[in-house]
């Protein structure tokens, strides 16, 4: 039901609420007012053409599965012609940034006063037949193919959007950017944090941004050094990190070579590797069973790719924790759960919230 369309000279009388909610039932009025407020806010965001736009964003919203874009201007909702939706979309204006200073007005409920969790993702828009599409790439793409592969041309998008803790799949995206060819994906996702945290008023909760396994931890963690944020990233079975060293013995007068800036050596996929955890976390969780996370703090790994480069200067080193959770049983028991190893690092002087982390 369109609840107000502020849309000038074609705008129908507005439904009073009591009409908006069966009889019978207690009207959920602030809700209900909050909604509106938002619609009203968005359309005063908009620039030129802000009626036709403000029109065809709930032609996107109702609508399902369309043959080509034109066939939204037939929807109820869309009231203008279809001349009115090509000038919508060659001439309309949508400021980006207002956009996403208003929904950052608009946190999810669920998580009022709970922890701030944030998820980072790339999302692919296929544009396989568009040839001549500019700044088209070639990305990843679990459900489509190409020839065998699952390789697609198309255009990357980066979202950012929190996430609540309850068992649903309603998200709140808070941002999005183009990423063009080319482009290094850590330090275009730490811009966006950066942007989104400006925007986010300050409540003293520590904000936690979690990641795929397609970000590395290490750039990452260069790209927000003095950000108050915590990352948690997801790393690949293979991985290799390595503890600090221990101090040299004191030689009389004697010392050869460099000092040491790697110890002892941790294999994600050689347990004979690993050491004692530092901190063990178990619980029981309806969905998962029994969850075991164990963590081994101040690890660093090498980092192959950095600004210094070339530079006959030292690699940069980013001291984090490492995490290995691991369940009884998966939601869906489709195969046998994995042990999931986990990267986090925050501010200096901060401890991860095991709990917390493997379930963000």
């Amino acid at each position: 039901m369109l609840l107000d369309s502020p849309v000038g000279t074609q705008t129908p009388a507005l439904p009073t609420r009591e009409a908006l909610v069966p009889l019978g039932q207690p009207a959920p009025l602030a809700t209900l007012d909050a909604l509106l407020a938002f619609r009203a806010a968005v359309y005063a965001a908009f620039g030129r053409r802000r009626d036709a736009l403000f029109e065809l964003m709930d032609a996107l919203a109702s609508a399902g599965p369309v043959v080509s874009p034109i066939h939204l201007s037939l929807e109820p909702v869309h009231r203008r012609g279809w001349g009115s939706f090509y000038a919508a979309l060659n001439r309309g204006e949508v400021p980006g940034d207002a956009i996403e200073a208003l929904l950052a007005q608009h946190p999810l409920a669920e998580a009022a006063g709970g922890p701030l969790i944030f998820g980072v993702d790339t999302s692919v828009w296929p544009r396989c037949d568009a040839e001549t599409s500019p700044a088209r790439g070639f990305y990843h793409h679990a459900s489509r193919h190409s020839a065998g592969k699952p390789i697609v041309a198309g255009w990357s998008f980066q979202w950012v959007a929190q996430l609540s803790l309850t068992h649903d799949s309603w998200t709140a995206p808070l941002s999005v950017r183009r990423v063009p060819p080319g482009t290094e994906v850590n330090e275009a996702a730490a811009r966006q944090i950066k942007a989104l945290l400006a925007r986010w008023p300050d409540d003293g909760r520590l904000p936690l941004f979690a990641f795929d396994c397609g970000y590395d931890s290490v750039q990452l963690g260069e790209s927000l050094a003095g950000v108050k944020v915590a990352i948690v990233v997801r790393l690949r079975e293979g991985r290799c990190l390595y503890a600090d060293p221990t101090p040299p013995l004191a030689a009389a007068g004697k010392r050869r070579g460099r000092p040491r800036r790697h110890g002892a050596k941790f294999a994600c996929a050689d347990p004979t590797t690993w050491w004692a955890p530092d901190t063990e976390h178990t619980e029981e969780d309806p969905q998962y069973g029994h969850v075991r996370v164990r963590a081994w703090g101040h690890v660093h790994g090498k980092v192959q790719e950095h600004a210094g480069r070339g530079t006959r200067g030292p690699a940069p080193l980013q001291r984090g924790t490492l995490l290995l959770v691991e369940v009884e049983r998966r939601p869906r028991q489709t195969r046998h759960p994995k042990p999931m190893w986990l990267w986090w690092q925050g501010p200096p002087g901060s401890n991860p919230d095991l709990a917390l982390v493997w379930r963000g």
